[in-house]
């Protein structure tokens, strides 16, 4: 037999119980008219968090309301207990214009700045590390506030999960990390998860604090939470809180819970947060049949109004340009360099001066990356950047490139510029999740900016074999909402930089580990930007165009130079988006053009801009449209295959063909 659900109000008024009521009651009436309008069609899809409503409850009214909550599929008491406007949120969950995301996604997954939260993705575990940033910038800014961070127990099985933990304790961030745990990942149960019994287990593991609460007892909770966060805003550092609960529908309706056994049920109705706070309230007099009855009114009203405004309001209309929105809006203004005069500097050097002008020029710019700080980075770029901007600000991170580039999104959520540097840009694929689905799509998904440049050494040429040398930027430029950025010249890699940094989008800087110290040329000393999405017209010639970038730059101008062609040499420098104007005006004067890249043939960005030549230029050509780029296999390290996977002699021999053709 289950024991009674014991209350403590611990000197909570009762005008302060009665909130606590209101608040854990509206989550639940929502869900009940949620239900039934899924059973109407009136909405596709719902995700129940019927039977945890006290957990976001204790949450909203433990947290100051300008500190961020980051919730999960059932957390709705989150979005209700920070009053979001419920014609809103209804129009959100019917896909209407007037939805936080106009439409273009669904239930939790959006945010609102205004009410500090953040919701989630799909993909369950990226928020903790988004937590982790915004923590951040509140201990880099002496602000003595929490973040508090939602996940499932199904979750916490993702590598985010460590890694997101990891970080916040080596850092010792101020964040609150819930786990509520209801025993299930969608259908599979928490023994086929994990071999542990609870998540406070973890707790010693990673260096912080842990504690165990009944997730259904929404003043339990609050006081713990509340204590917690008391503690953390004067001694910043992380707490792992395991909330005990039921998931008392199933994942989302349409997978039912005929998995679930019927003890679970019978358990989890027993302890129902609503009824038993009810309950008590009516014990102790706090609540009358006549106050409940008038809460219940007060409530379905709401209800109701917020609905008929939200059926009421229009769903988006295609083909208005909107569905086009993935950046967000930047006003370009390229800054020409001051009269200082001009150095001759090599690649690494541009873009050490950039980096370094730019954390001078942004007083709120971090830059993060493994082995940045006394060691200088991989490739030195940030050397003796530790001494002048200190710790703070040049961040040695541990090797998580996942959760770091989440701290990144983070800090750009609380007002600051993050730079994060990949060792190499082979290992970006740790942190793929991050970048594809968070920083790239968060914009188009509710209007929200991420203001991070991730700085990628890539190439190949330098010995380093298939973990080090790869060229990945087509893994990217199929993704709307980034911007992917390739310089080939120091002149260029400074101006590039400094623009991308101003950009509140995402950037992904490629910079050529070859080129680092092998090219130099004269820079200007002072600071100035380039405009993003802009060719170079490195070479005027009137016999074929090559179109190319980075190292494809280098090995187009030596055959160019060596064979005396006159050829227009178009160095795109940003791929994505890339210059279509300069490229089609080029073609319509030479007539023949080859696109040149050093990446893998196939499904290489040579594809794209060569179907776009054909499509677009067709009647000007002359000649096929041409493209040459490195084997379709991964980098060898033997100099010789190298030497051979690489297309430059390859593009020498199709160059002099399109040139008799």
């Amino acid at each position: 037999m289950a024991k009674k659900m014991v209350f403590d109000r611990k000197g909570l008024s009762d005008s302060d119980l009665l909130l606590f009521y209101e608040k854990l009651l509206m989550p639940r009436k929502i869900e009940e008219k949620m239900l039934l309008l899924l059973r109407q069609g009136k909405i596709s899809k719902w995700f129940s968090g019927w039977g945890q409503e006290a957990i976001s409850t204790a949450a909203v009214m433990a947290m100051k309301e300008d500190e961020f909550l980051l919730p999960m599929h059932r957390n709705l008491g989150i979005f209700t207990g920070r009053d979001v406007p419920l014609d809103r949120l209804f129009a959100q969950f019917q896909g209407k214009y007037s939805g936080y995301t106009k439409g273009r996604d669904r239930s939790f997954h959006f945010g609102s700045i205004d009410h500090h939260i953040v919701g989630m993705i799909s993909h369950l575990g990226p928020q903790l590390a988004v937590a982790d940033g915004i923590a951040l910038a509140s201990k880099l800014g002496a602000e003595d506030k929490a973040t508090l961070v939602f996940t499932g127990d199904g979750a916490t099985s993702e590598g985010d999960f460590h890694e997101a933990l990891n970080v916040a304790s080596v850092w010792q961030l101020p964040v609150i990390f819930v786990v509520e745990h209801n025993g299930y990942g969608l259908s599979t149960p928490n023994e086929e998860q994990f071999r542990f019994k609870q998540f406070i287990e973890k707790g010693a593991g990673y260096g912080m604090d842990a504690v165990k609460v009944d997730g259904n007892n929404v003043l339990e909770l609050y006081h713990e939470l509340s204590r917690i966060v008391e503690d953390i805003r004067a001694h910043p550092r992380p707490f792992l809180v395991e909330a005990m609960t039921y998931r008392m529908r199933g994942h989302e309706e349409s997978s039912g819970t005929k998995y679930v056994p019927k003890a679970y049920f019978e358990a989890g109705s027993k302890c129902d947060p609503v009824s038993n706070y009810e309950g008590y309230l009516l014990e102790i007099g706090a609540l009358s049949k006549d106050t409940k009855k008038a809460i219940e009114k007060r409530i379905a009203e709401q209800i109701e109004t917020g609905l008929a405004a939200a059926f009421s309001s229009a769903f988006p209309v295609a083909g208005k340009g909107e569905e086009l929105d993935v950046y967000c809006p930047f006003e370009v203004t390229p800054r020409a360099p001051g009269a200082s005069g001009t150095a001759r500097k090599r690649l690494v050097d541009a873009i050490s001066d950039a980096l370094q002008m730019s954390m001078r020029k942004f007083p709120n710019l971090v830059l993060m990356g493994q082995d940045i700080g006394a060691y200088g980075g991989a490739f030195k770029v940030t050397e003796g950047f530790l001494d002048e901007f200190g710790a703070d600000r040049v961040r040695n991170t541990p090797l998580c490139e996942s959760a770091i580039v989440g701290v990144a999104l983070g800090l750009s959520l609380k007002g600051y510029k993050a730079m994060v540097e990949m060792q190499f840009a082979d290992f970006v694929s740790c942190g793929f999740n991050q970048i594809v689905n968070n920083l790239a799509k968060i914009h188009y998904r509710w209007g929200q900016h991420a203001d991070v440049v991730i700085r990628m050494p890539t190439g190949a040429g330098v010995g380093a074999g298939p973990f080090h040398s790869q060229s990945n930027e087509a893994w990217f430029f199929h993704t709307p909402g980034l911007k992917v950025i390739y310089p080939s010249s120091p002149h260029d890699a400074k101006g590039l930089l400094a623009a991308a940094i101003e950009d509140p989008n995402p950037c992904l800087f490629f910079e050529h580990k070859a080129l680092y110290r092998s090219i130099t040329e004269q820079v200007p000393d002072d600071y100035y930007t380039l405009e993003i999405g802009k060719a170079n017209l490195v070479k005027e010639g009137s016999q074929l165009t090559v179109v190319t970038y980075g190292m494809g730059v280098h090995w187009a101008k030596k055959v160019i130079e060596e064979n005396e062609i006159s050829a227009d040499l178009l160095d795109l420098r940003t791929l994505l988006p890339w210059d279509k104007e300069c490229v089609a005006h080029s073609v319509k004067k030479t007539n023949k053009v080859i696109v040149l890249h050093e990446d893998c043939l196939t499904g290489g960005i040579g594809a794209e801009i060569a179907a776009w030549i054909s499509e677009h230029c067709f009647e000007w050509l002359d000649a096929p449209v041409m493209r040459e780029g490195s084997q379709d296999t991964p980098v060898p390290f033997a100099a010789s295959l190298e030497a051979n996977f690489l297309p430059e002699q390859r593009f020498r021999e199709k160059l002099l063909a399109l040139l008799r053709y």
